[in-house]
């Protein structure tokens, strides 16, 4: 994608907003907002809650509400509950002996600056497309006075075969030691052949014992069962000219994963994703209850 991707300025949103609301919070990701500038949030916002009769017809309330709502409902699910899902799971990664975090498309991620006393032993590597990643380091030259100095910059194109080889050639990036790679809001734009061609890559130049995490869409995602709120993300990313391709069921997965010598380790459903991540929250806010987004499962798996 040449220009900003718009899905990941409105993920930054979605965290961003979900941060400054509220005191109990699903996943803080506290500089979501600074990395927005003050005009982007107040677009957003204004475009969200206009959309309301879109998102939710029949819903009676103010702009602030029906912002409140859509945020709520649409936006941050998906953003809140895989982050906080990939950052205790690489905590505990970390703890286990994982080296290296390697972010696949990273987008607006804030992890590297502000990493936990317990990230600073590891080399951290943001993959991305140069244009995305340019703009996301002069929005953080505008927060932050130096880079930290275990985070690396890595510009890729991931529809070009030969993406790993920027990867390789990062003098800080150690093929033998343990990595944990994270694909999260990725999986949804990439045909099921690109995706099996980048877990075979990513298999080829991590060892044993790394770990690989992403969300997914099942396979109703883009069908007639498909739930309210999956329809309304399919229309507003091919709006957005991002369009969704791919969709799996849990065993078209496993077989996939397998094929790349990596085996499930742990698979959550909304339902689970819910309980898991919301339910604090939820009991804490039962007028504004989050539930895990629709259709979306999250993965880890680990190459044996």
């Amino acid at each position: 994608m040449e220009q900003k991707s718009m899905t990941a300025l409105i993920s930054a949103f979605s965290r961003a907003y979900h941060s400054v609301q509220n005191t109990d919070k699903i996943f803080d990701d506290y500089l979501a907002k600074d990395i927005l500038t003050e005009n982007e949030y107040e677009q957003i916002s204004s475009n969200m809650s206009k959309g309301i009769n879109f998102f939710n017809p029949l819903f009676d309330g103010t702009q602030k509400e029906a912002l409140h709502w859509i945020v709520d409902n649409q936006l941050s699910p998906t953003p809140l509950g895989r982050s906080a899902f990939t950052e205790k799971a690489l905590e505990n990664a970390v703890r286990g002996g994982a080296k290296q975090y390697v972010i696949f498309a990273a987008g607006y991620d804030t992890f590297a600056y502000r990493q936990p006393d317990w990230a600073s032993t590891i080399q951290i590597f943001e993959l991305d497309h140069p244009t995305t990643a340019s703009d996301k380091q002069k929005r953080i030259q505008s927060i932050l006075s130096e880079k930290p100095a275990n985070l690396h910059y890595v510009s890729v194109d991931f529809t070009e075969s030969n993406w790993e080889s920027n990867l390789i050639s990062c003098l800080e990036f150690d093929q033998s030691q343990i990595s944990f790679c994270s694909l999260l809001g990725i999986n949804y734009y990439l045909s099921k052949r690109t995706f099996a061609e980048t877990l075979n890559t990513i298999s080829c130049i991590v060892p044993k014992g790394s770990v690989i995490i992403f969300d997914y869409p099942d396979e109703d995602s883009y069908t007639t069962k498909a739930g309210e709120r999956t329809k309304k993300q399919v229309a507003l990313a091919g709006g957005a000219n991002e369009k969704m391709l791919a969709s799996y069921s849990y065993l078209d997965l496993k077989n996939l994963l397998a094929d790349s010598k990596f085996l499930v380790y742990e698979h959550l459903t909304p339902n689970e994703i819910t309980e898991q991540f919301f339910k604090k929250y939820n009991k804490l806010n039962p007028e504004h209850p989050i539930t895990a987004f629709d259709n979306v499962n999250y993965c880890l798996a680990v190459k044996n």
